[in-house]
């Protein structure tokens, strides 16, 4: 688990391109994870991260890590190194959502 300094995200500087069999995922955390790499899982596959970031939208901001071009699948969002935060399924053409445990979340502003 990684922890880095990322400047906001503004509104539309997020491109997801979604389609046959690529998805995306959106992990909601509260601002207590901002910089924080969480990292996730298809199966076997190796584990891929990405950084928590404050989102700022028309209505104030929230926090969130995106995950672009994801495979469908069943993917496992981890906690730290062993420890599972839980299950997603991704389906093509689809932006699947998911709130971190205990985050809090909601729109600020």
């Amino acid at each position: 688990m990684h922890e880095h300094a990322y400047g906001p995200s503004e509104t539309g500087s997020v491109v997801l391109e979604l389609g046959g069999e690529t998805g995306a995922l959106i992990l909601y955390t509260g601002r207590d994870l901002h910089g924080r790499e969480i990292e996730i899982s298809r199966g076997d596959d190796r584990r891929v991260h990405s950084a928590v970031r404050e989102r700022r939208v028309r209505d104030g901001s929230f926090h969130s890590a995106v995950y672009p071009d994801l495979p469908a699948g069943i993917y496992t969002i981890w906690w730290d190194e062993d420890t599972s935060a839980g299950t997603v399924s991704v389906h093509g053409g689809v932006i699947t959502e998911f709130v971190w445990p205990s985050s809090g979340f909601g729109v600020t502003g």
